[in-house]
Order: structure tokens, then sequence, then C-alpha cells
């Protein structure tokens, strides 16, 4: 019981004394805690004893079981159906019929009626055989006691005793008299015990065939080895691979499914087999379903790679050993070959394996590259391993450019005829000149007579992202970054694309985590061999690659970021491709510095000696229509041609590289564009004058109206 406590005490103001009156004082009690209702402290101790983990394992494993006996009793009843009816033939038909086999299916169809024939026989002969039976019991019968009472006789002479005479046939009686006891005895408990027994074969067979759903099987410790890839595993995979019109067709196949595998080849570190889909199924479907896939095969997502071959509606897999793909391949040809020698226009690149254990080599003749991938993934490693290969060829030549400036590329100091590192904005626009200089060098070479062939000129840029992002302008106010017409990096690059193959300039490009942004759509679309390493997405990877090759299978986006490095997915006509697949993946050699030192090294001694460019030297600034105007003098005209070789002989090192189109560049808009006389292009002496006076008269006015402001 509770209440209130009262507190007798006295004031503690006069007055005082023994008059002072006592004061009580009521003191209520704290707030009692509010009971909690029967029913919620029960439903908490329910939910508590179902969530428990010794409650689930208790109840999966009764599940288990017993659907393993109710399962094992569907599997007898099937093979029993199937063993004294056709329906194991009739199901075959079905199988050979949707893979399009009707030989396979007309010979199906013989054996269902050979077996339909002998079935026949057999039910007619069961009409006789109780008769014969019954004939053969009689004469068995008689045969019987015949042969026991002519022992019995024969046992009488012997003996002496007439009794003998029935002895055998006593004895023979007795015998089956203790038959039939030792039959009451066992009976009873048989007939107890024989259920028992018949549902602990049903839960052998279930269990045998792990005949129960994903959740209520026991959690297995698998080896880190995996397992071996079989037929049955590759079909149980794809069964409980989640797609509904796939494990129905399964099920209705006769032979549970084997039919749709092609043989299972033992390719490099794995193995790989073709899986034909039934009709319903779409090879997109398994594609999507690629980790689940590894999973039922007792595998990691990255050991499983889904391709598209030739044949329609059809999947290749290629399934790696367990843990294969994580051991480092073996070393370059590059280092454990000394003599090697590089072919630009014959030869192949050493660049790795592929998964199957093949070599990977690349032919780079007249193709432009993309290498792309995050960070640290070993993009310069990739790239610098084709250009230290090619260096080998003595007659091709660099103009090289790394825009991260930490000295991966300064082994080819005295190799490369330029070679610019560093991050920085200048560096950028030094790269960005050095690339209108390969345009113009592509130029005069298109300039040259049908049939010439020149040595290669390898324009190489890495971390070109830097270079596409660069927000500076030049005096006339034109982007070196950016990817539109009047961004400066943008349009050499593409100007190389557009023709530069033909007169063998090619452009190589290793870019960082692209967007459109880093790496515009004309500018990756432009590579031939584009190469992708471990990346985030898939739209980064069509990016890459693109649509083609991801929607055929390409998936650069499930590479594991850090151990997948130097793994790469190439899409290119440069590579043994197997037939029906539009990329490969590659796993790289790895050429540390001081490898790659040594194969510059012997790259060098193959050449005379070359002067690397560092620095892009402007040289003094010129005025291209007052130096045009000189050279042509006091002739009324010359032609464009002639006007090319006084210029060039005016300063060398501003004009020896110029072509029509740069004097035309130059000219237009001036009103002293190049016209026609005589049926050839000149230049004239007076459109020129008037050009200049404009222009010195329109720069006078500017000057004046900024002073007057």
């Amino acid at each position: 019981m509770t209440g209130n406590v009262v507190h007798l005490h006295k004031p503690t103001d006069p007055p005082t004394g023994a008059d002072a009156p006592t004061v009580l004082t009521v003191v209520p009690d704290p707030p009692a805690a509010p009971l909690v209702p029967l029913w919620v402290r029960s439903g908490r101790a329910i939910k508590a004893a179902a969530t428990d983990e010794t409650t689930k394992t208790v109840v999966r494993a009764v599940a288990r079981h017993g659907l393993y006996t109710f399962n094992g009793g569907r599997i007898v009843a099937r093979r029993t159906w199937d063993g004294r009816t056709g329906a194991r033939y009739e199901r075959m038909i079905r199988a050979a019929e949707a893979a399009g086999n009707l030989e396979v299916a007309e010979e199906w169809e013989e054996r269902l009626q050979r077996f339909k024939q002998a079935r026949h026989r057999r039910r007619m002969d069961l009409l006789h055989s109780p008769a014969e039976a019954a004939k053969g019991v009689a004469v068995g019968t008689g045969l019987g006691a015949g042969v026991l009472v002519a022992l019995g006789v024969i046992m009488a002479l012997s003996t002496k005793h007439p009794a003998d005479v029935i002895t055998p046939l006593a004895a023979t009686i007795e015998f089956i008299a203790t038959l039939i006891r030792i039959v009451q005895v066992v009976w009873g408990p048989a007939v107890t015990i024989g259920p028992f027994l018949a549902l602990l074969a049903l839960w052998a067979v279930g269990s045998k065939q792990q005949a129960a759903p994903q959740w209520a099987l026991p959690a297995t410790v698998r080896s880190g080895e995996g397992e071996p890839i079989t037929p049955s595993i590759v079909v149980k995979a794809l069964r409980d691979l989640g797609v509904s019109a796939l494990r129905n067709a399964i099920k209705e196949m006769g032979d549970a499914g084997a039919a749709m595998l092609g043989p299972i080849r033992i390719a490099g570190c794995g193995v790989e087999v073709d899986v034909t889909l039934p009709s319903g199924v779409s090879t997109i479907e398994v594609q999507n379903r690629r980790r689940k896939l590894a999973e039922n095969l007792t595998r990691h997502e990255h050991e499983v790679f889904i391709t598209i071959p030739e044949a329609a509606r059809t999947v290749r897999l290629w399934i790696a050993d367990s843990g294969a793909l994580d051991e480092p391949i073996g070393p370059s040809p590059l280092v454990t070959d000394d003599t090697m020698t590089a072919d630009y226009a014959k030869g192949k690149a050493p660049w790795g394996q592929d998964l199957r254990g093949d070599a990977a080599a690349l032919s780079l003749y007249q193709r432009h590259l993309l290498i792309t991938g995050l960070s640290n993934q070993g993009k310069t490693v990739a790239l610098r391993s084709l250009a230290l290969w090619l260096a080998l060829d003595r007659s091709v030549r660099f103009l090289m450019g790394d825009l991260k400036g930490v000295g991966d590329w300064a082994m080819f100091d005295g190799l490369a005829d330029t070679l610019i590192q560093g991050p920085t904005d200048e560096h950028v626009i030094q790269v960005t000149e050095m690339v209108e200089g390969a345009v113009d060098e592509m130029n005069r070479r298109l300039m040259a007579p049908p049939g010439t062939v020149f040595p290669a000129l390898i324009v190489l840029v890495d971390e070109a992202q830097v270079a596409f992002m660069c927000p500076l302008k030049d005096e006339d106010g034109r982007y070196y970054g950016g990817s539109k017409a009047t961004s400066r990096y943008f349009m050499a690059v593409r100007k190389i694309h557009n023709q530069g193959r033909a007169v063998n300039v090619l452009m190589w490009q290793g870019t960082q985590d692209p967007t459109d942004q880093n790496l515009p759509k004309l500018v990756r679309e432009g590579a031939h061999t584009r190469a992708s390493l471990a990346l985030g997405t898939e739209s980064q990877a069509r990016m890459a690659l693109g649509d083609k090759a991801v929607d055929g299978g390409a998936a650069p986006n499930l590479l594991r970021p850090g151990l997948d490095q130097g793994t790469l997915v190439v899409a290119s006509s440069g590579i043994d491709i197997p037939k029906g697949q539009s990329s490969i993946t590659v796993r790289t050699h790895y050429l540390d510095d001081d490898a790659a030192v040594a194969i510059t090294d012997r790259a060098k001694a193959l050449r005379d000696g070359v002067t690397t460019l560092t620095v892009i030297e402007r040289g003094e600034d010129r005025d291209p229509l007052t130096d045009i105007a000189s050279v042509v003098g006091d002739a009324s005209r010359v032609l464009t041609q002639d006007v090319l070789k006084r210029l060039a002989a005016l300063n060398a090192d501003a004009y020896s590289k110029w072509s029509f189109l740069d004097l035309k560049r130059v000219l237009d808009g001036t009103g002293a564009e190049p016209y026609k006389s005589d049926g050839r292009m000149v230049v004239g002496r007076d459109r020129l004058t008037r050009a200049l006076t404009n222009r010195d008269g329109d720069s006078n006015g500017e000057g004046s109206a900024s002073a007057d402001g």
C-alpha cells in the first residue's frame, strides 16, 4: 500500500520555546514506473525467442530434413514413373526439338517406339503367366515330392528302417514350418519399422540431391581451392540463377539441362564453356547476374567472365581456378630477351597474357591509342610498355608529354624528340604546342607525292585529362583546354585522329577517371585501340570502350581497384580476340623503372643519338603578314609556292614547316587572300599593302579610343 509521507517539525522562525506550534508537511511519493501489460511482455519474449540464432538454426534444420524426405519421395516417384512410362523419352524429344536438333529428336522417337513395343510384349506375357506358373508349380511339386520319396527309399534300404522312407519329406516340411515361424516373429516389428526405413531411404535420396531451398541448407565451409567445374555444377548454377524461364526449362529437359552445355575446355588458368540458352531466356539476363552465377559456381565475381559469342542465344563462360587470377604472371619478353627488336609495320608488342594464359600481343601499326582507368591502377606502366617495345624500332620517333611529371617517362630523355614533364598550366601550353607541331608535320607529309612512306611519329600524352581541363586562353582568346571548335589541344588531337593514320602520325593518350569533360566523345571515339583498367561505373566503361564492347560483355567496371592492377579490357583490331567477342581481358606484364631504363638504353644504342627538347622554344615573335609583304617585294604578284620558299629562307625556324594551308590561314579575312591568276594561285602586292594599311589604321584607332577613354 502506498501513500503520502507526513513529517512533523517546528518552524524555524519565532515564536520559539515550548509554545511553538507544530507544522505538518505532506510530501507526495515519487511517481511509480508505468506498468507494462502482460501481453506486451509476452510478445517481446516471443520475438526474442523467434529471432534467436539457435531458434533459426533449429527451424532451418527441421525444414531441411523434412523437405529432404518429402522431395526424396517426389524424386523416387518421378524415377518410378519414368521407368514404367515413356516420359523420359518424351522429355528428351522436347529438349532436342527446342535445341533445333531434329536428328536427335528422331532417334529418341525411335527409342520410344521400341520401348512401347517391349512393354506391350511384357504385358501380353503377363496374361498367360498365371496358367504357366500354375503348371510349373504342379510339375515342380510333383517332381520334388518324387525326388524326396526316392531319397527316403534309398535311406530306408541303407538303414534297414522302413520309417526312413518319409524322413526327407518330414525334414522338408519341418524346414518350411520353421520359416513360417520366423516370418511370424519378424513380421510384427517389420510392419512397425518398415515405414521408418522407407522414410529414411527417401531422406537419403533427398539429402544426396540437396532437395531443399537454399535458405534451409547448412552453411558450407569451402576450401580456398574451390570446387572443380563439372557439367552438373554449371547446370545447377544456372538453374539457381533466379531466372524462372531458365529454371523451368532445365526441369523439363530430359537430361536435366546437360544439352545446353558445350564441351568444357581447359583455357589457361580456368575452364571455358558455351551455354545455349533455352527459348525465352535472354543473354542479358545471365550477364546481369554475374555475381550470383559466380557464387553458385563457388567462385568470386572477378573469377567469372561472361561474353557473347557468335552463336545466337549463347553465352560463353570463362571460370578461373580459385585464386589463380591473384597470382602474378611471368616477366615480359622485353626483359628476358636482350636481343629483341621491334617492327612497327609487321610486329606486335608483347603486352601480357589473356585469361586463357596465351600471350597477348598488340599491333600498333597505324592505330591511335587510348588507355584509361582509375588512378593508380597501372595505366602509365601499360602505356609505357608499348612505347618501350616500339622504341626498339630505330625508325620510330616520339613526341612525349607527361602531365603528371613525377619521372615515369624520364628514361626517354635522349630517345624522344620532345619530352615535356610537369602538371602545370605552362606544361599544358607546351604540350599543346607540341601536338600542334605534330599537326604541321602531318600536313607536310600529306603534301608529299602519293606512295611516299614515312617513319612512325608517336605523339604520346600521359594524363591527357589535365590538358582537356586546362582553363587558360591564348592571346587570341582561344582556350587550350575544353572540347569546342576553338579549343587548341582538342582540335589538334582531332586533326591527327582524322588524317594522321595515313602518314603514320599517331596519337597515344592515357587518361584517368573518364568523363565527358576530361575525355570528349570525339576524342575517345577517334582511337582505334581502346583499353581500360578498373573503372567505377558502367557508364565510364562505355566511355572508355564504346557501347559495342560493353554490350558484348566487356566490364572494366567489375575489375577490382587495387587488386586487379595492370589488368586491361581491350577493344582493338590489333589484338587477337576470340571469334564472336568484341573485347578481350589482358593481364599486362609489369615493367618497373629499372627495367624501363635498361630497355631504353638498348633503344638508344640502336640510334645515332637524339637531342631531346624539354621545352618548346617559341623564338622571337614574328609578324607573318609583314613578312609575307616583305618577301613579295616590288613584284605585282608572286606564286604561293615561291612565297613559302622565300618565307622559309627569311626565317627557317618560323616558316620552314609552313604549307599552303598555313599561308591561307594567315591571309584569310585580311583582304589579301590568295587568288588565281592564269590558273595558278598567287599573292598580290597591292592587296597586301591595303591589308597592312587597314590593320595599322585599325590599331591606331583602337589606341586613340583607349587613350580618350
